[in-house]
């Protein structure tokens, strides 16, 4: 048992949050880049000629290699044996290298140059993955998409990377603390990159009346260098805290390859696991197509040109008014002053209201859509805070997993009723947009806490690694097959293109997107029942995903029993 040193940094409770706070930033603009074109599909379709499926095939491409060339078990492996140090200085600099590509790949510049050339000639046929069925590219994709995938995939091996060893940070400054909080922490704040990216892609892409989306992308990639230099502070002060307790991660007690054996043969871990695909695979890819669902489901007329709700200072505004809601949301969950607390939360729900409004009269799907983490990041400290004190976290699997379905069955089957009912069919879908992300903020607080009851401490990167590899298999499949099952279910679209009776622009919202949702919603399906099925488990065999997460000292416990015998 590690003797605990009183005075070390991951004592104090400044420290330890301050981790936490450049371990989630980074992330925070991760997330940016991660979604940086899905608010503008329509314009990589009429700008650059990218269909359903060049899209979709495009965005599967950043886990492609983490899937199939097992880059993210590797990772796990570096993150074991090197440590969190070194794993987020590198993870930060690959996220950078293949952003730059994407970015690269969008800008005119690439357009008729050797690479343009090359790209459209080459890698239509690769061996063995095109007899699979899982080639990154196919014949006929653009150029422009196939160099973009390749920068995508780069990312994508940086950004996985990036996601397991924050988990392993956060483990590290916190277990036996507040750490299902911690956890939900990061992610809310993380997630605030899905509304950030929502809001200002659009505006950058857009810029000065010019449509180019290279400005939106190179927006991303300052936000990653920002996440680099997060990593690179948050570098010296693991480091501090590693010479206070005069623990070397990397050394003591050496990963080895046959503790994956350990990991493999738990029924508790598996079940996790698949949980997450399937959870993941409903949410991540719904994101990426979810603006353009919104622009073929709603009735959007865009303000005039001279008008002050089309103009660039009330896309700041209101990107301002979310800080707020979001801010003043977290902030309640922290106040012990009642008066306080209730002033504002009050705050937090009249700016949210404020949001939705500026929303609705922009006439956005983008601006609508980026409510998406508002009330996760509300909800999501009480989530953390219920787990690490009173437990139930694989209830609140099975309680994610019914919302899930619940929201994915609402947009195929409810908001399609509201089109031409302008302002009905804009409030179904905030309503259900903001269950859906307080559904997804179950997950965090929940499912992440409870790897480390199921695995030994110094193979916790290697559990975290392997979970991602399985998340990462569905958030490579479903872009790619919400993709075909658009372009196969509007046929018309492509034939109407084709005969020139349908503009690019009209097109590109003018998808029929009833079965891709109802695809997401039997992934929540399958995650209810395995809920169901984990909570059984946990009963019998006693794994511990109930039971809360803070550790009460033996003193206490002892002091308790004492009073509980004297009454």
């Amino acid at each position: 048992m590690t003797k605990v040193v009183k005075g070390n940094l991951n004592d104090k409770a400044w420290a330890r949050w301050t981790a936490l706070g450049l371990l989630a930033f980074a992330m925070f603009c991760s997330y940016i880049f991660m979604d940086i074109l899905s608010p503008i599909k329509d314009l990589l379709q009429s700008t650059r000629g990218w269909d359903s499926t060049a899209f979709g095939t495009m965005q599967g491409s950043e886990t492609f290699l983490n899937v199939f060339i097992f880059f993210l078990i590797f990772a796990g492996i570096i993150l074991d044996k090197m440590g969190v140090r070194f794993t987020a200085l590198l993870s930060g600099a690959v996220m950078l290298v293949g952003a730059t590509i994407n970015w690269y790949a969008l800008t005119n510049a690439f357009l008729g140059s050797s690479l343009d050339v090359w790209f459209t000639t080459h890698l239509n046929y690769i061996p063995v993955f095109d007899e699979l069925g899982i080639s990154p590219f196919y014949e006929g994709m653009p150029a422009s998409a196939k160099f973009s995938a390749v920068g995508f995939m780069i990312f994508g091996c940086g950004v996985e990377m990036a996601g397991i060893t924050v988990s392993r940070g956060i483990v590290k400054w916190f277990k036996g603390r507040e750490m299902a909080l911690a956890m939900g922490s990061e992610m809310a704040l993380a997630r605030l990159g899905v509304a950030t990216c929502m809001i200002f892609s659009p505006m950058f892409a857009e810029l000065g009346g010019h449509v180019s989306v290279a400005r939106s992308v190179a927006f991303g990639v300052v936000l990653l260098m920002i996440a680099l230099i997060m990593f690179i502070v948050y570098f010296f002060m693991d480091r501090k805290l590693d010479e206070q307790t005069h623990m070397e991660e990397e050394k003591d007690d050496p990963f080895q390859l046959k503790d994956l054996g350990k990991i493999l043969t738990s029924s508790g871990f598996w079940l996790v696991a698949l949980l997450c695909v399937l959870y993941y695979s409903a949410i991540f890819p719904f994101q990426k197509y979810a603006v353009n669902m919104l622009q073929c489901n709603l009735s959007l007329t865009a303000p005039g040109d001279d008008s002050f709700w089309a103009s660039d200072t009330v896309t700041v505004i209101q990107y301002v008014i979310m800080i707020v809601v979001a801010a003043a949301a977290f902030a309640s969950n922290f106040s012990k002053n009642k008066a306080v607390r209730y002033i504002t939360l009050t705050l937090a729900i009249v700016a949210l209201v404020a949001y939705c409004f500026m929303g609705y009269k922009r006439q956005s799907a983008a601006a609508i859509f980026a409510v998406f983490p508002l009330l996760a990041v509300g909800i999501t400290p009480i989530l953390g805070k219920y787990v690490d004190y009173k437990g139930k976290a694989a209830s609140m699997l099975v309680l994610g997993s019914v919302l899930l379905i619940a929201c994915h069955l609402t947009f195929a089957f409810v908001l399609p009723m509201f089109k031409g009912s302008d302002i009905a069919g804009v409030c179904v879908a905030y309503l259900t947009i903001l269950v859906l992300g307080a559904s997804f903020s179950l997950v965090p607080a929940s499912l992440w806490p409870s790897v480390p009851k199921l695995v030994d401490a110094k193979i916790i990167g290697s559990a975290y690694a392997l979970i991602f590899w399985i998340q990462n298999i569905g958030l490579w499949l479903f872009p790619l097959l919400i993709g075909k099952v658009l372009d196969s279910t509007n046929p018309q679209i492509a034939q109407d293109l084709a005969n020139g009776t349908m503009t690019p622009e009209v097109a590109a919202v003018s998808y029929n997107y009833t079965w891709p949702l109802v695809m997401l919603a039997s992934l929540g399906v399958a995650a209810l029942v395995l809920g169901l099925v984990l909570k059984v488990i946990d009963r019998k065999k006693g794994l511990g995903l109930e039971l809360p997460n803070i550790e009460q000292p033996q003193a206490e416990i002892m002091e308790s029993e004492a009073v509980a015998a004297e009454n």
